[in-house]
C-alpha cells in the first residue's frame, strides 16, 4: 500500500524522534561515564571531536546524496549507523587503557555523528511532502512555512531534552553498557517502520554535479557564518563545561543534571515551536526578516556575560545558572527558529536540499568549535568556577561575532511562493 505524503512525513518524523532520544541520551551517558572514570574535560571534549567533524562532512554531502538517491536511503543509512554506533559501545570497559578507550569511542562517535546529520537532513527535506501548494499571497504562505519549520525543529529539541534526562536516569539505574544496549534495541524497532517508505522520495530528476553542494548565494553564505558562531556560543558552555560544573561545584547527581539539562532543552524546543506565536505577542505578524535575525542576536549577546558577572560576584551559583540558562534558552531558541526559516527564505526551489545541507554544515562546524572550546577553555580556569566564567565570556564573544555577521545579510529577493510550492 502506497503511503500518502502526510504518512511518509509521519514515518520519517517518528523515526527522527526515536533517533533524537538516543542521541540526547548518548551525549549524557558519554559525558558522565567518562568523567566518572577520571577523564579531564578536554579529553571528554575529544570524545565528541569526530562526532562533530564528520557531521560537517555529512551535512556538506548529505543534501546532494538525498537529492540524487532519495531521502529513504539517507534515512536508512543514518538509522543503521546509529544502531551500529550504539552496539560498538556495549563492550566499552573501565579496564581498557585511556588511549585505547579514547580512540575507540571517538570512532564510534564519528559513526553516530554521520548518522545524526543524515537523519536530520532527511527530516528537514521531508517537509516538502506536507507543505503542499495552496492558493494565496506569498506572505500567508511564508507564515505557514515558518510555522511548520518551527514545529519540526522545536519538537526535535524537546525530545532531545527528554533524551538528556533518559541518559542520566539509565546511567544511574543500569549503567553505561546496558544503557546503550537498550537504546540499540529500541532504535532497531523504530527502523522497521521505515521499510514502508517509497524509494523515490525526495529525488531530484535533474543531474547534479558534486560541486553543487557549495552555495553560491551571498545570503546563505552569510547566514551560515552567523549560524556557525551562534551554535559555537551555545556549545562552548553547554556541552562539557556546564554538566561538569553542576557535578563538581554544586554536587548534583547524574540524574539531577540529566533532568535539569533535559528540562532546559525541552523548554528550548517548546519556545522554538512557539516562535510564530511569540512573534505575534510581540505585535509582529510579519514573517521574519534580516532585522529579526539582528535583533535576537544582539539580545543574546549580553546574557552569557551577565551570568559570568553574577558568578564572579559570588551570587548563588544555582540561582545564577538556572535563571541565566532559562533566559539564554528563550532568546537562543528564537534565534535558531528564525535562522531555520531564513535559510529556506534564501534558497531557490531547485536547490533546497543542497542549500540546507550546506547551511547545516556550518551548524555542525559551530558545534565542533564550541565542543573543543568547552573542554579546553574550562581547563584554563584554576577552579571550576573560573573555568565556567571563562566559557561564558567566550560564549558572549561568539554571539557578538554572529551578530556582526548578520549585519551583512541581504533581504531575500526571490518569491516565497515559488519556494513553498516546491519544498
Amino acid at each position: 500500500m502506497m503511503l500518502s505524503p502526510l504518512n511518509q512525513y509521519g514515518v520519517v518524523t517518528t523515526n527522527y524522534w526515536a533517533f533524537t532520544l538516543t542521541d540526547g541520551a548518548l551525549r549524557m551517558l558519554v559525558v558522565f561515564h567518562f568523567h566518572e572514570l577520571g577523564y579531564t574535560t578536554l579529553e571528554i571534549a575529544f570524545l565528541f571531536l569526530f562526532y562533530e567533524f564528520f557531521g560537517i562532512i555529512t551535512n556538506l554531502c548529505g543534501g546532494w546524496i538525498g537529492a540524487r538517491y532519495g531521502l529513504r536511503l539517507t534515512l536508512w543509512v543514518g538509522t543503521l549507523l546509529q544502531i551500529l554506533a550504539l552496539l560498538m559501545l556495549i563492550p566499552v570497559s573501565a579496564s581498557w587503557s585511556k588511549i585505547g578507550s579514547l580512540v575507540y569511542v571517538m570512532f564510534a562517535q564519528a559513526i553516530s555523528g554521520i548518522a545524526k546529520d543524515l537523519n536530520k537532513m532527511t527530516a528537514k527535506g521531508a517537509i516538502k511532502t506536507i507543505v503542499a501548494e495552496r492558493k494565496g499571497d506569498a506572505v500567508r504562505e511564508g507564515r505557514r512555512l515558518f510555522k511548520w519549520v518551527a514545529i519540526l525543529t522545536g519538537s526535535k529539541n524537546a525530545l532531545k531534552g527528554v533524551g538528556f534526562f533518559l541518559g542520566g536516569l539509565l546511567l544511574t539505574s543500569v549503567g553505561f553498557n546496558k544503557s546503550v544496549e537498550i537504546m540499540a534495541i529500541g532504535l532497531s524497532i523504530s527502523f522497521l517502520v521505515t521499510l514502508k517508505l517509497p524509494d523515490d522520495m525526495g529525488i531530484i530528476k535533474k543531474k547534479l554535479g558534486i560541486m553543487s553542494v557549495f552555495s553560491k548565494s551571498q545570503g546563505i553564505n552569510i547566514l551560515s557564518a552567523a549560524r556557525l558562531f551562534l551554535f559555537g556560543a551555545r556549545d562552548v558552555w553547554f556541552v562539557v563545561a556546564l554538566p561538569v560544573f553542576l557535578e563538581e561545584s554544586l554536587n548534583w547527581k547524574f540524574w539531577e543534571i540529566g533532568g535539569f539539562l533535559g528540562l532546559w532543552v525541552i523548554g528550548y524546543g517548546i519556545v522554538q515551536a512557539s516562535a510564530p506565536g511569540i512573534r505575534k505577542l510581540w505585535t509582529s505578524s510579519k514573517t521574519p526578516g534580516v532585522s529579526s535575525v539582528q535583533f535576537w542576536s544582539a539580545a543574546l549577546t549580553a546574557i552569557p556575560a551577565l551570568i559570568a558577572i553574577a558568578l564572579w560576584r559570588e551570587t548563588d551559583s544555582a540561582i545564577a545558572i538556572t535563571l541565566g540558562l532559562v533566559s539564554f534558552g528563550v532568546v537562543f531558541a528564537m534565534n535558531s527558529s528564525i535562522h531555520s526559516y531564513m535559510i529556506l527564505a534564501y534558497t531557490d526551489s531547485e536547490n533546497v536540499s543542497l542549500n540546507v545541507g550546506f547551511y547545516y554544515m556550518a551548524n555542525a562546524a559551530g558545534r565542533l568549535m564550541g565542543t573543543v572550546l568547552s573542554g579546553s577553555v574550562f581547563m584554563i580556569g584554576k577552579t571550576t568556577m573560573q573555568g565556567m566564567q571563562l566559557c561564558l565570556w567566550c560564549s558572549s564573544l561568539l554571539v557578538l561575532l554572529s551578530w556582526l555577521s548578520s549585519l551583512r545579510l541581504p533581504e531575500p529577493k526571490h518569491s516565497k511562493r515559488a519556494l513553498i510550492n516546491n519544498i
